[in-house]
């Protein structure tokens, strides 16, 4: 298991006053649509990623239960976090969702040995089918949707997952209310300002407070909803069924 680390209130206020001044120089940057900006970023998409949750990848299994025979893998991309899990479980059945194909083609020739199946599509709409899996993951994936969005998905993915089973989200966790709204603030204002509706996904960071994060998975009907792990924004939480 990984070692916790939490910001101390320096590190808190710190942050804080670097996270106001980088969303006012990026106030007027241009937005990209979801798609394109991983599709133009695949040279160097894991290395990026690499960078910031190496530790997390490589420990995410950790956090699973002793069995895992189905388990559903949503914004899967190229797949990072499946190195772990089929160093544990290696004859697990993955599906896997996502809606970048180059990513899904990377995936897929990393694993053709595996028992994966890959879907391209929007998480979001495509029908995850009623307890079919002993558990589910996301990794840094659905820090980039607000409350009805992540509400919706838990929604789901509660649904999906068989009695017993459980949800593990790896993610950019809010500090603070402050934090979130800041970053809510600017997503509403960049679609604003370019004319992009709601229903079109945008690649902007717009994280939610753990208090909000669990209180949106206990609507879906998780229990039991626990950090295991955190470092700095980045937590794991474990939600059951």
């Amino acid at each position: 298991m990984l070692e916790s680390k939490t910001r101390t209130k320096e590190e808190t206020e710190r942050y804080m006053y670097e996270l106001r001044d980088w969303l006012k120089q990026e106030r007027n940057t241009p937005i990209e649509e979801m798609t394109d900006f991983f599709s133009k970023r695949m040279d160097i998409y894991e290395k990026v990623h690499l960078e910031h949750w190496e530790k997390e990848y490589a420990h995410i299994a950790d956090y699973f239960d002793g069995a895992l025979h189905a388990l559903l893998d949503i914004g899967c991309g190229t797949g990072l976090e499946l190195e772990a899990i089929y160093q544990r479980f290696p004859k697990a059945r993955v599906t896997g969702i996502d809606l970048s194909e180059d990513m899904l083609k990377k995936l897929q020739a990393k694993y053709r040995d595996k028992d994966v199946e890959l879907i391209l599509s929007d998480y979001f709409e495509y029908p995850f089918g009623r307890e079919r899996y002993d558990a589910a993951l996301s990794f840094e994936t659905l820090h980039h949707f607000k409350y009805e969005k992540k509400q919706k998905i838990y929604d789901k993915l509660f649904q999906a997952i068989k009695q017993g089973g459980y949800y593990i989200e790896c993610d950019y966790i809010a500090c603070s209310d402050e934090e979130e709204t800041l970053c809510l603030e600017q997503c509403a204002y960049k679609r604003r300002v370019n004319n992009i509706p709601d229903d079109v996904f945008i690649h902007i960071d717009i994280p939610l407070t753990l208090e909000h994060q669990i209180e949106l998975m206990g609507n879906a009907g998780f229990n039991d909803i626990k950090v295991l792990y955190e470092n700095c924004g980045t937590m794991i939480i474990k939600a059951k069924k």
